[in-house]
């Protein structure tokens, strides 16, 4: 099928991707969900956060500067060990990101209950957005797929302009906040800098919105087929978006834990209940231009990344597509625009069935982190199958110290799995098992074709999974296990299982026809 995508994104419009995916809904609740679990410790776990995440970025960094195919992140696995890989990890990554579009209308909704209206506070009552909140999120989403839908200028012209916008609205916060009423007392007292221990802050990593706040760095690699020069402004963007947004993220954590006040946390880090954070302490400090502005941003930055996200997931359809898993009408793309219109329809409704499932900003944002972790799991290991398999491969990107970055990037995507703490690390694996028969029936279609190849090729995958699941289950207590490995212990077993699942995976790998396919249409595209 005849790929009509157009390459029209530049370095700096495709980095403002990745940063206008990072800092949406995010930022406006991710400090206050993270201090509730770790308190002020929670500083450490956008740091750490930031580094593991760079660590697996780094890994699909290389693979999408090596295949700048559109929805990359859904491919490689595909790549490097064949259809169940690259099923397991597409649907568990498609899954994760589409639902991101209507949980971020769902913030913008959500902010807004705190308006001064009467009406507004009919929206959220504390746990789940009521009709009124549903049809506003459900306005929302319909914008998002019609600034998508005709040109990826118009796209990519009205993410830059609100990425924009994303920087100055949390750099007044953090000014404004700051200079108000700062608090050094604020980081020891009630409870101490660390009152929920290392445990907490691990497990802030891995279902506060940590991980899902960085999952953004995955739309310049989905983008990658649109890109001018996909094997520099690819890698780049994906690099310079994390680590931007790692530090306004940690900014933005300094701030809400000095500048909260006695009376939001007299009970306690674990009992702060905020419907619109930042706005609801810029009201208690008398700021009220900064709670105009926020209310302003709580539709503008949710927006951009939903915006993106509704772009990225259209081509992560069409990726889906081209693996063989979804119906042909899926791959098409518009022939004037460069866009695939019916992927863009089906994700449409694929969002409105999440928004009205779960009605909440916090419902779907810690399942969302640990579904897209499964995806992640793939990149340290296809990146080192290409190396090993495929060194006559046009490779325009090549990072340095990969043979140490990759299994490090591996042993992390396990570990913050592993802090999503029991039983919500069991419950994913239902994720998996939902889309398993759209697999088997495609294999049917195809009489089973390689099948055995294909699942032995991907053995490790799924024995890696139900492995974290069982350790998950007797783990610490402080993951919600049984306790039978206790706490310290745990990592050191994550850790060394970690490597031996790597290694066989790596191992696993071959030159499928789908790694010499993808070569061949980047050394076209480079030739045009």
């Amino acid at each position: 099928m005849q790929n009509n995508m157009k390459r029209n994104i530049g370095t700096f419009a495709l980095t403002m991707t990745g940063i206008g995916s990072i800092i949406g809904s995010g930022w406006l609740f991710g400090a206050w969900k993270a201090a509730k679990i770790a308190g002020p410790a929670a500083i450490y776990a956008w740091i750490l956060g930031t580094i593991l995440i760079l660590l697996i970025g780094l890994t699909f960094a290389e693979l999408g500067g090596m295949f700048p195919e559109a929805g990359g992140m859904v491919r490689y696995g595909q790549f490097s060990h064949g259809s169940f890989v690259g099923y397991l990890s597409g649907w568990a990554n498609w899954i994760a990101i589409v639902s991101v579009i209507p949980v971020e209308a769902e913030a913008s909704a959500q902010y807004m209950s705190s308006w001064p209206f009467a009406w507004a506070h009919t929206i959220f009552n504390g746990k789940e957005l009521s009709t009124a909140g549903l049809l506003i999120s459900a306005a929302l989403v319909v914008v998002y797929f019609f600034v998508n839908y005709f040109t990826v200028q118009l796209f990519a012209r009205v993410n830059t302009a609100i990425t924009v916008f994303k920087f100055i609205i949390p750099g007044l916060v953090i000014i404004g906040l700051l200079v108000s009423g700062y608090n050094s007392d604020n980081f020891t007292q009630y409870g101490g800098f660390m009152p929920n221990g290392w445990s907490g802050v691990l497990t802030a990593v891995s279902i506060s919105g940590i991980v899902f706040a960085f999952n953004g760095f995955q739309s310049p690699i989905n983008m990658a087929g649109e890109a001018k020069n996909p094997k520099f402004s690819v890698p780049f963007g994906v690099v310079a978006s994390i680590l931007i947004a790692g530090v306004i993220y940690v900014l933005l954590q300094i701030t809400f834990i000095g500048t909260i006040t006695p009376d939001i946390i007299k009970s306690g880090w674990a009992h702060i209940n905020l419907s619109s954070p930042f706005a609801d302490l810029a009201f208690a400090w008398g700021l009220n231009w900064l709670v105009l502005l926020l209310f302003a941003d709580a539709f503008i930055s949710p927006s951009g990344t939903g915006i993106t996200y509704t772009a990225t997931t259209a081509r992560m359809i069409y990726g889906l597509e081209q693996n063989g898993y979804f119906p042909k009408i899926f791959g098409t793309v518009d022939a004037k625009s460069g866009i695939p219109r019916p992927a863009m329809w089906f994700n449409l409704v694929v969002s409105f069935v999440f928004l009205f499932l779960f009605r909440g900003w916090g419902q779907l944002s810690s399942i969302i982190s640990i579904a897209t972790l499964i995806s992640y799991m793939t990149g340290p290991i296809s990146v080192m199958v290409f190396r090993r398999h495929s060194e006559h491969l046009k490779k325009p990107f090549r990072i340095k110290g990969m043979r140490i970055i990759a299994p490090l990037g591996f042993i992390a995507a396990s570990m913050i799995y592993y802090w999503g703490a029991w039983p919500l690390t069991g419950k994913v694996m239902i994720i998996m098992i939902i889309g398993l028969p759209i697999y088997f029936f495609y294999q049917f279609k195809y009489n089973f074709k390689n099948f055995k190849r294909d699942f032995k090729a991907g053995a490790w995958m799924i024995c890696h999974l139900l492995w974290m699941v069982f350790l998950s289950f007797i783990g610490s207590e402080k993951f919600g296990g049984l306790n039978i490995i206790p706490f310290g212990w745990d990592f050191l077993v994550i850790a060394i299982s970690a490597l031996v699942f790597y290694y066989w995976g790596v191992h696993s790998g071959w030159e499928t026809d789908d790694i010499k396919k993808g070569n061949d249409e980047f050394l076209d595209n480079e030739l045009a």
